[in-house]
């Protein structure tokens, strides 16, 4: 009996973390203390505690362990001592050193690039995303077989959330990975198709698109839920709460706005991610307006800021068109800083999702940036041209429509395309 308990207690318990920060030419003290912190944002979200922190200055790397004999030991010591399970670095391990590490220590041992891909795995709920986490993981592990097909037979973390999750032995070998990954790539393929079609449609409907794009629990999902109240999209205070793009309509006083709630970022994202996932970001490189959203209550989000515009030149986003939305300004009681923001980002908006404080404002811009290029006319259409009336329903902004006689006057926002057609009806 008391074997049992014990083992109940042993598999209840979460895993604890030792996690091992790196600073070095390349990241200074400051910022390799700032990603240290947000590793352990990333354990939370996996529900894995953080036993304890070191902080390691790298001035030469070893190929078999990265960092120095001693420094090792020292690692390993510490860890043991905090009853970790397991060991994360803040820096990409190579599988030699992977594994090296896990047969020095008995723990198990990953870097931050495995950690992001499980907690995208944790996340996935779709058939599109179940793919794309699927894809990235095979990518990540097929050059660790190079080195121990035993890595193969490790226990590792399987696809959260997805039949089969939880720890699971990877059986495959190099060729059937491979295989698998042609596979993922075929189907995601059909899946792009499919959204190019959805996309397609929405654009006969001439209805202008948004994305809200920002660092993850930047606190996006939120805003989409208070801008357009049917969303009904979670919304969580951790990272990565979403991965799948959720797109609803958003009334603007005068039209209706698609808008899209997009996947979060996070600084040193694995490449084979953002490969894997460009079929959601299309939504954001597509848009024609980006809403940039940013946590304003994190010491860091300048930091987070730049970490997204890089992110989205990388997929190809138009940046120009966008609106500078800080977000959770009710966890700022000295407001001062903002004061700063304003000088710095002139035309940045400031809200709160969850008091609802400046979301007129925000509609208000997202309206006039997405009605920029359109000209303010009142049109006196007659009977026999009543055709452009639905036209100016569904290509330019309608503000109201009234019939004096046989004509139907109309004062609308037309797009620079449409002038011409109808510049003849003008009063």
């Amino acid at each position: 009996m008391y074997l049992v308990t014990e083992l109940h207690e042993t598999a209840a318990r979460p895993e604890r973390a030792y996690l091992v920060g790196v600073r070095d030419e390349e990241v200074r003290i400051v910022e390799a203390e700032s990603l240290l912190r947000e590793l352990s944002g990333l354990t939370s979200t996996l529900g894995i505690e953080t036993a304890g922190t070191m902080m390691v200055g790298l001035r030469t790397r070893s190929a078999a362990t990265l960092v120095g004999s001693g420094k090792v030991e020292e690692i390993i010591a510490a860890a043991k001592a905090e009853g970790a399970d397991s060991i994360i670095f803040d820096k990409t391990l190579s599988p030699v050193q992977q594994r090296n590490w896990e047969e020095a220590s008995g723990l198990q041992v990953y870097d931050r690039s495995e950690l992001i891909i499980d907690i995208f795995g944790s996340r996935a709920r779709t058939r599109e995303a179940t793919l794309q986490v699927e894809l990235a993981r095979l990518r990540y592990s097929l050059p660790r077989l190079a080195h121990s097909y035993g890595d193969l037979h490790r226990q590792r973390g399987g696809r959260y959330g997805t039949k089969g999750s939880g720890e699971q032995k990877i059986e495959l070998d190099r060729r059937q990975i491979a295989k698998r990954i042609a596979d993922i790539e075929d189907e995601l393929e059909l899946v792009r198709k499919s959204r190019a079609t959805q996309r397609k449609r929405r654009e006969r409907l001439a209805l202008r698109r948004a994305a809200i794009v920002g660092y993850t629990n930047a606190g996006k999902s939120s805003l989409l839920n208070v801008l357009a109240t049917s969303a009904d999209v979670l919304a969580e205070d951790k990272l990565f709460a979403t991965l799948d793009p959720t797109t609803r309509r958003l009334d603007t006083g005068s039209g209706s706005v698609l808008v899209t709630d997009t996947v979060g970022f996070v600084r040193n994202l694995p490449h084979g991610l953002v490969e894997a996932f460009k079929a959601t970001l299309e939504e954001a490189a597509d848009a024609d307006l980006l809403v940039h959203v940013v946590d304003a209550s994190d010491p860091e989000c300048d930091i987070q800021y730049e970490t997204t515009r890089k992110v989205l030149a990388e997929i190809g986003a138009d940046t120009s068109k966008s609106i500078l939305v800080y977000n959770k300004i009710d966890r700022m009681p000295d407001r001062t800083p903002l004061e700063f923001v304003s000088v710095r980002h002139q035309g940045a908006i400031f809200v709160s999702a969850r008091t609802g404080e400046g979301l007129p404002a925000l509609k208000a811009a997202i309206e006039a940036a997405l009605t920029a290029d359109e000209a303010e006319m009142t049109l006196s259409i007659p009977s026999m041209e009543y055709a452009l009336v639905p036209l100016l329903y569904r290509e330019a902004t309608v503000v109201s429509e009234e019939h004096d006689g046989e004509n139907t006057i109309v004062r609308c926002r037309v797009p620079d395309r449409l002038v011409s057609r109808v510049e003849r009806f003008r009063i």
